[in-house]
């Protein structure tokens, strides 16, 4: 049970910085990028392709960060400067980076068997479990993830990307350049993502280029239990909810494995989880509409 708890702890912590990713695009942006979907498997493939050709495995996720921010880019200048609806621009982003990770990678999948990885060596150096020290390394990167997104979105650029999201009219009224700030967001966004990408695939020990199937639905599902939970009135108070939604998905995941789901159904149970978040704010607007005509007839 320990090692469930601990697992499911590590894996939402890495999660965090996909579910950071979405964030940017799905809660200040207001757009569905799915090009996630693709670039958190160019993180993945980028960095097993550097460590086994000897990169340093930290470096490697940098070089990951900086492959997913050329992949937001791409998103950016087809929704921007060709007027393609976001959407649709994360879609074909997503699809083309199906053959850019094959290419990337050479084959369908990367072993990191018996390789540095930034997990290995802090279990090396600190002489730790695999779960604590997944747990170590990936809170390390939320936490500075965190602090630096806070600080960001603080500045004048990063409230000029906020404001874009909030209203695109006023914004440019106010003289914000707003396909330049969308650009901006994906390219951070998918950048995060990317590099999460590149800690799961050191963490697993492989890259796969089916690992990105159904990311975004992940991310969704981390972000609404955690703004479900936490509630997202003040910019920090989001910032926390991803945390803490990214985590306790993780959490309940375990817990659903544990009680006999079987893992093929956990897509739907996402899925379901999904939509039920979604719709509660429309299901309790619904029954204070109810209760207040009940009040008013009585």
């Amino acid at each position: 049970m320990w090692n469930e708890v601990t697992g499911a702890i590590g894996l939402g912590l890495i999660w965090t910085l996909m579910t950071f990713g979405v964030f940017i695009t799905y809660r200040i942006l207001d757009i569905a990028d799915l090009s996630v979907e693709g670039s958190i498997t160019m993180g993945a493939s980028i960095a097993a392709v550097c460590i086994i050709n000897g990169v340093n495995p930290l470096l490697s996720l940098l070089i990951s960060f900086a492959g997913g921010m050329l992949a937001g880019l791409c998103t950016g200048i087809l929704h921007t400067v060709l007027k393609i609806p976001a959407l649709l621009a994360g879609i074909l982003t997503m699809i083309a980076l199906w053959s850019i990770n094959l290419h990337i990678m050479g084959k369908a999948n990367v072993s990191l068997l018996r390789v540095t990885t930034v997990f290995s060596y802090v279990m090396d150096h600190l002489g730790l479990q695999k779960n604590i020290a997944v747990i170590v390394v990936a809170a390390a990167f939320v936490l500075v993830a965190f602090l630096l997104m806070y600080w960001f979105f603080g500045t004048e650029i990063g409230c000029a990307v906020r404001a874009t999201g909030d209203n695109p009219n006023m914004a440019r009224a106010q003289g914000i350049d707003t396909n330049r700030m969308k650009r901006l967001g994906l390219i951070l966004s998918n950048g995060l993502v990317a590099m999460a990408g590149g800690l799961i695939a050191q963490s697993q020990s492989f890259s796969d280029i089916q690992m990105g199937t159904g990311a975004i639905v992940i991310g969704l599902a981390s972000l609404i239990i955690g703004e479900v939970i936490i509630g997202r009135r003040t910019f920090l108070r989001s910032m926390i909810s991803v945390v803490c939604g990214a985590v306790v998905y993780r959490m309940i995941i375990a817990t659903v494995l544990r009680l006999g789901m079987p893992a093929n159904d956990l897509k739907l149970f996402t899925a379901i989880t999904v939509a039920i978040a979604l719709s509660l704010p429309t299901i309790q607007k619904r029954m204070r509409s109810r209760n207040a005509r009940r009040k008013t007839a009585c």
